[in-house]
């Protein structure tokens, strides 16, 4: 239960993340804005990695965590940004909602994970959910923001590759150091990007509101976020922690409207509806069981349990 309300609130507060990352999109560009986001999140989640009696990963895991945190914490924050300059909070957040659906149908194709027909049932739901809410609405839409829905499912693409192949690494090392140090490479990645492409020296002149949202994205949007995310994973099942992220998309949609003046219709409502059908028809058994038995489970954590 722990685990599953740590992934409700972790996915709950990166709602928020996404419509405070829009309102600097126009801003400060994507390189510079996930410098920003992960540079701080970095800072703040050092001493909480400090203070936990955990593992740091282990020498031969160096070139895979590094790999790792350059695809999440480098290239993830760079889709996500640019495609919040494109297209609005709302519709963001309900593209990053197909997460749980890419990530099963990686793991199939990846053979982490067997497909059963109701998560291809699933899969259809979602997916006609996501379709029916990015294709409303198009005259409240900014002009091209389909490419911005186009970049926000990449970044959940990202995310979903991230997520199938960082669980061994996990397993052979605390959740939130492997976090912190994924997390320091990517940032340190964008900090460079930055500062060649001259990002970091126009951030001196942003008034007070914007560096307000960038101390929220550090410390809520991404510290925060992934410590409970981290804790979740390691306390729940996958599935479980999968189907929290429909709470992303109502909580950016209600901050968007609130926050930015981002009007919703029930087109979008309905989309949204979809889509957490489908993520509940993929994610469990006839009757609403979780997909996997309490011995399953018991199998799941033995083997990614680290060797002796």
């Amino acid at each position: 239960m722990w685990g599953v309300l740590a992934a409700v609130l972790s996915s709950g507060i990166g709602g928020t993340a996404v419509v405070a990352t829009r309102s600097l999109s126009q801003t400060i560009d994507p390189i510079t804005l996930g410098a920003l986001r992960f540079g701080l999140g970095f800072v703040f989640l050092l001493p909480v990695a400090c203070l936990r009696r955990e593992a740091w990963p282990p020498r031969r895991d160096w070139p895979g965590v590094a790999g790792l945190g350059f695809l999440f914490f480098g290239l993830f924050p760079i889709l996500f940004n640019a495609a919040l300059y494109f297209t609005t909070a709302a519709r963001g957040a309900i593209a990053l909602s197909a997460l749980p659906v890419l990530t099963m149908l990686a793991a199939a194709a990846l053979r982490a994970e067997a497909m059963t027909s109701r998560k291809v049932l699933g899969v259809l739901v979602t997916m006609t959910g996501v379709a029916l809410a990015l294709l409303s609405g198009l005259s409240e839409a900014p002009a091209g923001a389909w490419r911005g829905d186009l970049l926000m499912l990449g970044a959940a693409l990202v995310m979903a590759l991230y997520t199938i192949w960082s669980r061994p690494f996990i397993a052979r090392s605390g959740s939130v150091r492997f976090t912190l140090v994924a997390m320091g490479i990517g940032a340190l990645c964008l900090v460079l990007g930055a500062a060649i492409g001259g990002g970091l020296a126009n951030i001196r002149g942003l008034p007070p509101e914007a560096w307000l949202a960038a101390a929220y994205l550090g410390i809520a949007g991404s510290a925060l976020v992934f410590f409970l995310w981290s804790f979740a994973v390691t306390h729940t099942t996958p599935t479980l922690v999968a189907i929290a992220v429909a709470v992303n998309p109502i909580t950016a949609s209600l901050a968007g409207e609130f926050f930015l003046a981002e009007r919703l219709g029930w087109n979008f409502a309905a989309g949204l509806l979809l889509v957490c059908l489908g993520i509940v028809i993929a994610a469990t058994k006839p009757g609403l069981r979780p997909e996997g038995s309490f011995s399953e489970k018991r199998r799941f954590r033995l083997r990614i349990r680290p060797r002796d």
